[in-house]
């Protein structure tokens, strides 16, 4: 089932001010607001059916009675570690509670990521990346550690893909591309001037475009053919972005695995050929160059 508080926060900031007013009042008071029909939200939040109809189906729901039926449930399986969700870093935590926390708070953007993710988005993903000549990689920052670990794996499996660390590199690849290759972008904000440069560039030459980005309506999202949305829970320290990157980091994994499945008995013998046997200590490797 379509997760849509989470969906809700995702959007929140992207949303109108009515809406987001509205969006709040679900949000602190998710059980009683369930209580209400469309009519008397609509009177405690000073807004209109309309509105909230609206709202509702701008983050991926029927309606409003479909919007409800999902929170209703999402709120008794959440209800439980309510308390454990509003945990935050603080500057007295021990290791213990660092641990405790990151760990927590790891686990939780996992598990939001699973509820956002589209089964048919991912399958046309992979569809393309079995189809094109080449996956083009684009990421800054800690966006580009996840793009680095889809090439990595793509290239295990003989994949042609192209990856560049400098963004200047990444423009130029941008606009060397042409309606055989794909562009898979990483953009957790789906903000960054950057990348939304080289999605620019990809769309002239109508190279298709992948996002993996948030759950929220951003320049990157309306770039990209089809987004991946992830979720993160991000803490404090949000310049670190932790969260967010292990949710692309799982992505990847999703994405490699079924791509590897497409063809496995053929992924197994690129798995096998391309694995670089470790020295022992005191051993020369077999294959090592003399």
């Amino acid at each position: 089932m379509k997760s849509a508080l989470l969906r809700l926060r995702e959007c929140r900031d992207s949303i109108s001010p009515t809406e987001r007013s509205i969006a709040d009042y679900l949000l602190d008071h998710p059980e009683s607001a369930m209580e209400c029909g469309v009519h008397e939200l609509a009177e405690r939040t000073f807004s209109s059916a309309s509105t909230i109809i609206r709202m509702c189906r701008r983050i991926g729901f029927d309606g409003y009675k479909d919007f409800r039926r999902s929170v209703t449930y999402e709120a008794a399986l959440r209800r439980h570690s309510e308390e454990e969700e509003q945990k935050e870093i603080s500057f007295s935590d021990s290791m213990e509670d660092v641990i405790e926390k990151i760990t927590y708070k790891n686990i939780i953007s996992l598990e939001d990521t699973r509820n956002l993710l589209d089964a048919r988005g991912l399958e046309q993903c992979v569809d393309m990346i079995c189809r094109c000549r080449n996956v083009l990689l684009f990421g800054l920052g800690a966006s580009l550690l996840a793009a680095q670990d889809m090439y990595l794996k793509l290239l295990r499996l003989n994949k042609s893909c192209i990856i560049n660390t400098d963004w200047h590199c990444q423009l130029l690849m941008a606009r060397n591309a042409t309606t055989e290759d794909m562009g898979l972008v990483f953009s957790y904000s789906g903000e960054t001037e950057e990348v939304l440069a080289c999605m620019q560039a990809l769309k002239a030459n109508r190279t298709p475009i992948f996002a993996i980005t948030r759950f929220s309506a951003s320049p990157v999202a309306e770039l990209a053919d089809h987004n991946i949305y992830i979720a993160a829970n991000e803490s404090t320290f949000r310049s670190g972005a932790m969260s967010s990157r292990i949710s692309q980091l799982n992505v990847v994994d999703i994405l490699y695995t079924a791509f590897a499945n497409r063809d496995s008995q053929n992924s197994l013998t690129q798995l096998s050929k391309t694995h670089i046997r470790k020295k022992q200590a005191g051993k020369r490797q077999e294959d090592e160059p003399r």
